[in-house]
């Protein structure tokens, strides 16, 4: 196994930020034609774009670190029973917020983590119809590069009246979970956005909260609960309110519940 510092040297996380910014690449030429839409068997879309994301930053992975082995959201289903003897692995979303992709409202993201001992260390998000990338690890802080210029990001104090907090809600899948929990602070406001998007709001410190009270696959956080934790907030698994963890289970790849936020409620 590569040794963590190896994996994490700035020589290859330049190199990841760039993977991913021409896996953006490759996902545009297809959003700005015209694509098939097919369905998996849980009923999520699938598009050209997600196959061909998917084969470039496998393939460029292999290349970079050939030992590191790789888990995409498009892994074969047989491919994913060795995960659980992986003590460090890349997890990918070729391309999430697929269902925003097929709308072209632009709010989709290529995610790219580094996981190791079950937590995200160094995560990449990609959102090329806006021409922004989110990237970050504890030993470097959080970052966003927009338009050719990188800042440094971190969230913000939560405000002390909930009348001044910011809220993140999904684009496509607010709940009932999610409206009884606003009821709760009922002057907050209320952002939606879709994909990842929504934690990389929190870690740039413009919005407050993100109560994620739907479902959720490990590869659509990954990436972005990295660059949170580097920006200096909190990804908490509800109930117990620990950090949100992957490789759980071999029966299911879903999350449970979380929170993100800057300090816990």
């Amino acid at each position: 196994m590569v040794s963590k510092s190896l994996m994490l040297d700035n020589k290859i996380k330049k190199s990841l930020i760039s993977l991913a910014q021409v896996a953006g690449e490759k996902i545009m030429a297809i959003y700005e034609q015209d694509f098939d839409v097919s369905y998996k068997k849980d009923s999520s879309p699938l598009t050209q774009a997600d196959l061909a994301s998917h084969q470039y930053i496998v393939g460029r992975l292999r290349d970079l670190t050939p030992d590191i082995p790789i888990l995409s959201e498009e892994t074969p289903d047989y491919e994913k029973l060795d995960r659980m003897s992986w003590e460090t692995y890349w997890l990918i979303d070729p391309l999430d917020g697929t269902k925003e992709f097929v709308k072209k409202n632009g709010e989709f993201t290529v995610n790219i983590a580094l996981v190791s001992h079950q937590q995200p260390i160094f995560g990449v998000v990609c959102a090329p119809a806006l021409d922004v990338t989110y990237w970050g690890d504890r030993a470097s802080g959080a970052f966003k590069v927009e338009g050719g210029f990188e800042r440094v990001i971190t969230v913000r104090s939560r405000p002390a009246s909930s009348a001044n907090w910011i809220v993140v809600g999904s684009r496509s899948h607010q709940s009932d979970e999610f409206k009884a929990f606003m009821k709760d602070y009922p002057d907050a406001k209320i952002i939606s956005m879709g994909s990842s998007l929504k934690l990389c709001l929190v870690a740039e410190g413009k919005a407050d909260l993100y109560p994620r009270l739907g479902l959720t696959s490990e590869w659509d956080t990954a990436a972005s609960q990295a660059v949170v934790e580097a920006a200096g907030g909190q990804v908490l698994a509800l109930p117990d309110m620990k950090p949100l963890s992957c490789n759980q289970s071999m029966q299911s790849m879903l999350n449970p519940h979380f929170l993100v936020c800057a300090t816990p409620l």
